[in-house]
């Protein structure tokens, strides 16, 4: 598969699911998305930090400053319980798409296309 760009919507579940692991700063994030899809997933500085700016925002992240392990200040994420809601609310939707794309996919006809 070639490398492509999220689908538009999922990229706040991606990184809330992502978050849950542990505070993390947005680079590492879009790193940790990458290596785990086997670098088909990439997000782009200018649709990851507006994102985590909206998730904190909304109450579903807490940032602080600190330092990182290279020894710069970066912001570090962490899910806060209204994001772990919220989480878990995207999840179930994200896996009703999922199933119900594979029952129109199992559809007979178009084998070969």
């Amino acid at each position: 598969m070639d490398k492509s760009d999220i689908p538009q919507g999922t990229l706040d579940l991606l990184i809330l699911k992502v978050a849950a692991l542990g505070p993390i700063h947005g680079y590492a994030i879009a790193q940790r998305l990458q290596q785990v899809s086997r670098d088909v997933l990439q997000v782009q500085q200018g649709s990851l930090y507006p994102a985590l700016h909206r998730l904190e925002n909304k109450g579903f992240l807490a940032a602080e400053w600190r330092e990182s392990d290279t020894g710069r200040e970066a912001k570090f994420y962490r899910l806060t319980a209204k994001g772990k809601k919220q989480l878990k609310t995207e999840a179930d939707n994200w896996d009703r798409l999922i199933e119900a794309v594979g029952l129109v996919m199992k559809m007979p006809g178009g084998e070969g296309v």
